[in-house]
């Protein structure tokens, strides 16, 4: 991780999905910052870890930002088709 004493909160499969989660997080007033090997968005690959996205936040914000994401994150189980 780039800073000590910032935690992973989630790992998101490509750029656009991690500023999705940066952007809920930073409008709720939480610090982030993203931490990603830079060949993966240059390639647009997200295959075998290349392109994940970590987002990190300051470990006093961990447990807010962890619940954040569980309770604005898309249901696997949920559809639009009825």
């Amino acid at each position: 991780m780039r800073e000590e004493g910032w935690v992973k909160v989630y790992v998101a499969q490509g750029l656009t999905e991690a500023y999705i989660v940066k952007g809920l997080l930073e409008f709720n007033g939480i610090p982030v910052d993203l931490d990603y090997e830079a060949v993966g968005p240059l390639l647009g690959i997200t295959m075998d870890g290349l392109g994940e996205v970590r987002v990190l936040v300051p470990r006093e914000w961990e447990k807010k930002a962890i619940k954040l994401i569980q309770e604005e994150a898309p249901r696997e189980d949920s559809s639009e088709n009825p």
